[in-house]
């Protein structure tokens, strides 16, 4: 698989959300499924974005600390305008992004455009979105280090609801999902975000020390 293709095929942030708004002016989503369902849902998730980039916003010491890694990544980034959670999830990954000082680079592919991208990165083997893939700077070898589709408390709420799908209604779930997405306001994201290019760099010296 070549993820240097994957990449460049990618869209940046600002790519992803004027291909969003158009889509919704056409009543289309991204992918192979056009259902009106997820022609909805992807309206809906127009809106959620819209908020999200007016009102999540990293700290002065959550900037600092992005800022202060030393080594730059690539982010390839899987997820579609009608996910739930990409939506609530992708324009916190592009506030980190930025604030790095474009040490890190972020672009973002529909799950359909490269299905053997999700079948290689499955969640537990789900196709499950957003899924995040830290590529290092300089090669595409390999993956560093990966993150998604959520964060671990709304992880936890999928896995209660897949638990008890039996007392547990579909839309009781999604709207305990989003209640917790709307409380967090993105804090828990990144946190896990910075975390995660900790880890990325801890991976790459030690690739890095493997090699001399």
């Amino acid at each position: 698989m070549d993820l240097e293709t994957i990449f460049n095929a990618g869209l940046s942030y600002q790519e992803y959300r004027e291909q969003v708004d158009n889509l919704v002016s056409e009543n289309k989503t991204t992918g192979n499924n056009q259902s009106s369902e997820l022609v909805s849902f992807t309206k809906l998730n127009a809106q959620r974005m819209n908020r999200i980039d007016k009102t999540v916003f990293l700290s002065e010491q959550e900037s600092a600390e992005a800022e202060s890694n030393g080594k730059n990544f690539k982010w390839l980034l899987i997820g579609d305008a009608w996910c739930g959670d990409c939506a609530q999830i992708i324009p916190v990954i592009n506030k980190v992004a930025e604030v790095t000082k474009d040490k890190v680079q972020l672009r973002i592919v529909s799950r359909d455009m490269f299905p053997e991208l999700i079948e290689e990165f499955a969640t537990n083997g789900a196709k499950s979105t957003p899924k995040l893939i830290v590529l290092d700077n300089d090669t595409f070898d390999m993956a560093l280090t990966t993150w998604g589709p959520r964060p671990e408390p709304a992880q936890q709420i999928m896995l209660n609801w897949k638990a008890h799908k039996d007392s547990i209604t579909w839309d009781d779930f999604e709207k305990s999902l989003h209640l917790w997405y709307t409380k967090d306001k993105g804090a828990t994201t990144i946190k896990e975000l910075l975390k995660l290019l900790k880890t990325s760099q801890k991976v790459h010296q030690r690739n890095e020390g493997n090699c001399l």
